[in-house]
């Protein structure tokens, strides 16, 4: 028999006792056996510090972000390996797709949005600098640093890959270890797939350790820098997130469990209308892929009462339609559930339903399959339920069957739709299916604080929407109440889970050597040549150039209105610009200031600035008369290398300056420039 192994402090272990196996869910065959008995869990911790950890934290974002994208592209080329694997769990190929593929296209976005998104360097300057004294010496700024601790992630059976990867993605780009602990029905997937990234050897050592089976003491020997990230049942999550030590240490824990999420049709959206269909569709689908054992899954329809028996039909002939079986057999649409405990557990949660809910469509107990036995795999039918009173039986909003089963529950007013969408007591998504947008925008309203994520579906978007249940790396997964509160993914926000914030208070040069970052008023270096003349590695933060100064002429500003034909009255008409109350007269145009600016500061002559891709932040603190004298500031503010490109993004500081020293106009302006250690490379 196959024995799982975990991967700790750098070795593959093998149990000796203690196992339990593990079944092909199409079948019922013993192919597995999985313990954990014998793993050093504390050591395992002290190992993700000591090598992971320190090794994650001397990267930068960027350098952890390329990372993540070259285990990606690793894990693509060996993906047939995961889809044969994947089979055995009852997954069809679509299921497969979302697990395999969509994990892998977890690290890639991710991969993107740090380097992106986050500087070239391992702190993350949060949020803008705060004035903390009358001086502007003392100076306030957030900054976020990773966790000196181990990520913890408890994952669930029904996404092995998936579940695995959307956790890792923002973790090892925040600079933390991790601790994978997979459900035990499915591991045989996750480890498969986990033994490829360390055969990769892209990963840093200790960056991640494996535990197949249990976690022994591991919870008891976590402190206040490690973080915990569970997937599963709302009882084993609240469990966990009660032990004494999490509570004692504040360990960081997030949640992301079960829920009842439901999807509105809205009254407009009668038979034979795009949104009428699309629900539909959408409620098939939901039920059926995956086997239904997704957490993401549609639980509860809530459609006008008037329209609950076309939607009740238009289901039952999707559905009928629905093929089960072996997913390798041609036409097979569904899969089996992971397990024969599952099963067990989904025909209990139907038998509880239907004492509130009538059976419209399926047999919990009989199943038709296509390539396999119905007996010996964990196959069950599609089950569509209905509840005619669901305000008052409020058990069907809190029995969830975990597969394929939906409860349509009809409403008679917007107010009841959301009173039902809300009895879910917090979900991790909802979706509306309707083209009025106010009525959409209504029940938004009235229902949004009570879900994670909300998708909005109409003939405009469905051609473009990835669908009610699928997460995506970009958005926030979680949700609150029984969902379990937590947040995990959400761009950028994901990895923040994995970082503490922290209030620097100092002088703007102490803060900004620690940014890595020109801010504020921090002292600046005079350049030893013109910046512009300075290759990527020769630029230094804080570096400037002071440029002559020019004086702005009436003739300067009629030529930039005729040349824009921006011939707004404050720059032409004297006394219609005097009666402005922010003007004293016929004032300069911005844009023109800004022009002017880089007249300037411009070196003309080719070197190692190779393009100027924009500005941000610009704004104009005040006006600018004829006969004022012009002054620019340009320091070097920023900057962020495009490894194997032969450049690097370098962001400017610019401080327009008039005869009184005062500000008129402050901006970033973001240039290439070229390396002078690689040659330049459009790819």
């Amino acid at each position: 028999m196959n024995r799982l192994q975990s991967f700790a402090k750098g070795q593959w272990h093998t149990a000796t006792d203690n196992f339990k196996p593990c079944f092909n869910a199409l079948n019922g065959e013993h192919i597995f056996d999985i313990s954990s008995a014998g793993l050093d869990y504390s050591g395992m911790l002290d190992y993700a510090k000591d090598k992971g950890g320190k090794a994650l934290r001397a990267m930068t974002f960027h350098e952890r972000a390329l990372m993540l994208k070259e285990l990606a592209l690793y894990l693509l080329e060996r993906k047939k390996e995961f889809y044969k694997l994947s089979f055995l769990t009852g997954a069809t190929k679509l299921d497969s797709w979302i697990d395999i593929d969509g994990g892998i296209g977890t690290l890639f976005v991710y991969s993107g949005k740090g380097r992106r998104e986050l500087p070239d360097h391992n702190v993350f300057v949060d949020g803008n600098l705060e004035m903390l004294s009358a001086s502007d010496q003392f100076i306030g700024q957030h900054i976020c640093t990773s966790l000196q601790g181990t990520a913890v992630h408890i994952n669930a059976f029904n996404f092995p890959c998936w579940g695995m990867l959307e956790k890792l993605a923002p973790t090892l780009l925040a600079g933390v270890p991790a601790i994978v602990k997979p459900a035990s029905n499915t591991a045989f997937l996750t480890e498969h797939m986990f033994r490829a990234m360390i055969e990769s050897k892209i990963l840093p050592e200790g960056a991640i350790q494996l535990i197949c089976g249990s976690t022994g003491d591991l919870l008891q020997n976590l402190d206040c820098q490690d973080a915990v990230a569970f997937t599963g049942s709302a009882t084993t999550g609240q469990y966990l997130k009660s032990f004494e030590n999490i509570t004692k240490n504040s360990v960081r824990f997030t949640m992301e469990a079960d829920s009842l999420n439901c999807s509105i049709l809205t009254p407009d959206a009668k038979v034979n209308t795009p949104e009428f269909d699309f629900y539909v569709k959408e409620v098939v689908r939901e039920m059926t892929v995956k086997c239904g054992q997704k957490c993401t899954a549609i639980r509860r329809a809530i459609v006008p009462r008037e329209l609950m028996t076309p939607v009740a039909e238009a289901i039952s002939q999707k559905l009928e339609r629905i093929k089960i079986g072996d997913p390798q057999t041609e036409g097979v649409k569904m899969g089996s559930l992971a397990s024969e405990d599952q099963r067990i557990e989904v025909r209990e949660r139907v038998q509880q339903l239907s004492k509130y809910a009538q059976l419209v469509y399926g047999d919990p107990n009989n199943v038709e399959t296509w390539g396999a036995d119905s007996q010996t795999g964990a196959f069950i039918t599609p089950i569509l339920l209905a509840c005619d009173n669901p305000i008052e039986d409020t058990e069907v909003h809190d029995i969830e069957a975990f597969g394929p089963v939906s409860t349509l529950m009809p409403y008679d007013s917007l107010d009841e739709a959301a009173q039902l969408a809300n009895m879910g007591q917090g979900s991790l998504v909802g979706s509306i299916f309707g083209h009025d947008d106010d009525t959409v925008s209504e029940l938004v309203m009235n229902t949004a604080s009570f879900h994670g994520r909300m998708v909005l579906i109409n003939r405009d978007s469905a051609e473009f929407s990835t669908g009610h249940g699928s997460p995506l790396p970009h958005m926030t997964h979680g949700g609150p109440g029984r969902a379990g509160g937590g947040e995990e993914m959400g761009g950028i926000r994901g990895v923040m889970h994995y970082m503490q914030r922290t209030a620097l208070q100092g002088s703007p040069t102490t803060i900004s050597k620690i940014c890595n970052k020109f801010i504020g008023n921090s002292k600046t270096s005079l350049a030893p040549k013109h910046p512009f003349k300075l290759y990527y590695e020769e630029l230094e933060i804080g570096q400037n150039l002071v440029s002559e100064s020019r004086t702005i002429t009436l003739d300067d500003i009629e030529k930039f209105a005729n040349l824009s034909g921006d011939k707004f009255y404050a720059h032409m008409d004297e006394k219609a610009a005097a009666a402005n109350p922010f003007f004293d007269g016929r004032v300069a145009h911005g844009y023109f200031i800004v022009s002017m600016a880089a007249g300037l500061f411009v070196e003309p002559s080719p070197g190692p600035v190779l393009a100027n891709y924009g500005l941000d932040d610009l704004r104009f603190t005040e006006p600018v008369y004829p006969g004022d004298d012009l002054t620019v500031r340009l320091t070097c503010k920023q900057k962020s290398y495009r490894r194997g490109r032969g450049y690097g993004e370098v962001r400017w500081d610019i401080a327009i300056s008039n005869q009184e020293d005062k500000v008129v106009a402050a901006y970033d302006i973001l240039t290439m420039v070229a390396s002078n250690t690689e040659p330049f490379s459009e790819d």
